[in-house]
């Protein structure tokens, strides 16, 4: 073989070798990069492991589509545990009255709730630093949130009507938590050098409410007189939170008295190498980032809701039925929850329409349309024109949002994240008004 021929086959066998290796790498991002080798996860595991955990197939990794969660090193199988996390790993309101904190808590009046209990419990154990023992989980915590509450008011007014409410809600229900436990923060001066009002500030009490919202797993504790009477439902539970939602699995989840565990099992199945997800359960997207501070994306669950200003703008004011008509869909419950899906507009909502399109002579059969009774072929008719009406409106209204968040993310480098999600959220909700306006171009075809 000639110099030169053994030099263009070895360039050849490069180039092959680099294609492999780059596919290889391509492959190997897609599916996610094993985490397990930075400190603060072997930190972690090793906390977890004095502490009965037994180190189970799961490796902390980054993915592309969902950031930090955990992959398979083995193929499951439908039946298989997930995970198997034990009651001393657990961050209970029973962690938090063993703690120091426990004596003043069980003192002071009125009792506080068990969720101010653990806000309190996070805030203290992270201002400890190095001599907290739950240190190694308190590092691999987020140190910032994406639920609405933690948004700029700039970028919550982008979300959606019904939305942006609850998340003005959100952030009013932290501040009065704020304001209403600052005595208690107070009376825990003894414990800190400190002063408690620099360490239990607002900033730190949002991170915390963020970190139980967001983080924990439901499990139900023993009524406890030394607290508030909301129930005391909380578990944080280190590494099992890293496991991210998809609403495409299902698993069984449920603490084990016979093993004391929290155990989690898959009725799906997961190839080697891939993330593990679980369900949070069957949530659309705004309450995905209500909740969670996420959004799903193809979520099947997902539905844009119609406010009650929306629906009643396109019913006139002079019907002198209107009245009655919306007070009977308030007594029965139908100006909230009304929404249009992937397949269209919901029954709620065209019960709602219907009830509202009902003329003088027809108004008297309301109730057999809350049954599901047909009353007129004009009815039907003008509840869906009304429908598409609403959904064309809905559609404008989105893709402005939309416009004005591509400009917003040119000017606000520091709102991008928090831009992006919105989005997300939005560039969804146009899918399912697109959608359900093609459902609803086809059925209106279809009645006249």
């Amino acid at each position: 073989m000639s110099e030169q021929n053994l030099s263009l086959n070895m360039k050849k066998s490069r180039g092959r070798t680099g294609r492999k290796r780059r596919r290889k790498h391509l492959k190997s991002f897609m599916d996610g990069v094993n985490c397990s080798h930075k400190l603060e996860y072997i930190k972690l595991k090793k906390w977890l492991k004095e502490r009965g955990f037994e180190d189970s197939n799961l490796r902390p990794a980054e993915f592309w589509e969902t950031g930090r969660g955990l992959m398979t090193t083995k193929a499951l199988q439908a039946g298989d545990l997930i995970i198997s996390l034990p009651e001393k790993c657990l961050l209970t309101t029973g962690t938090v009255l063993s703690s120091c904190l426990g004596g003043h808590i069980v003192k002071w009046k009125p009792p506080v709730s068990p969720l101010l209990a653990l806000c309190t419990f996070l805030i203290a154990e992270k201002h400890a630093g190095e001599k907290s023992p739950w240190k190694p989980y308190l590092d691999v915590l987020p140190n910032t949130y994406t639920c609405p509450a933690c948004l700029e008011p700039g970028v919550i007014n982008l979300l959606p009507k019904p939305l942006k409410k609850k998340a003005q809600e959100q952030k009013m229900m932290i501040q009065e938590l704020f304001r209403s436990s600052k005595a208690f923060f107070s009376s825990l001066q003894p414990l800190f050098a400190e002063n408690t009002g620099t360490i239990f500030n607002y900033s730190a009490l949002e991170w915390a409410w963020c970190t139980v919202n967001t983080r924990t797993i439901y499990m139900k504790h023993p009524r406890r007189e030394c607290f508030s009477l909301e129930p005391d439902v909380y578990a944080l539970a280190p590494y099992l939170d890293l496991l991210n939602h998809s609403p495409n699995v299902q698993v069984k989840a449920a603490f084990n008295e016979q093993t004391r565990s929290y155990e989690i099992w898959t009725n799906s199945q997961c190839k080697k190498y891939q993330e593990v997800f679980i369900c949070y359960g069957p949530h659309d997207n705004q309450r995905l980032l209500l909740e969670y501070g996420f959004v799903a994306m193809d979520n099947p669950h997902s539905s844009v809701y119609v406010s009650p200003d929306t629906l009643l703008k396109y019913f006139s004011p002079l019907d002198k039925q209107r009245k009655a008509k919306v007070s009977i869909l308030k007594d029965h419950d139908y100006l909230e929850n009304l929404t249009f899906g992937w397949e269209g507009p919901s029954w709620r909502l065209l019960t709602a329409l219907k009830v509202l399109s009902l003329g003088a002579d027809e108004f008297s059969c309301w109730r057999r349309i809350l049954l599901g009774d047909v009353t007129s072929a004009r009815n039907e008719q003008q509840a869906l024109g009304t429908a598409a009406k609403i959904c064309h409106f809905l559609i404008e209204e989105t893709q402005h949002a939309l416009f004005q968040i591509s400009q917003l993310k040119r000017d606000k480098e520091n709102l991008k994240t928090h831009l992006t999600l919105v989005e997300m959220l939005r560039s969804e909700d146009l899918k399912i008004l697109q959608k359900s306006a093609e459902i609803l171009c086809n059925l209106n075809l279809g009645t006249t």
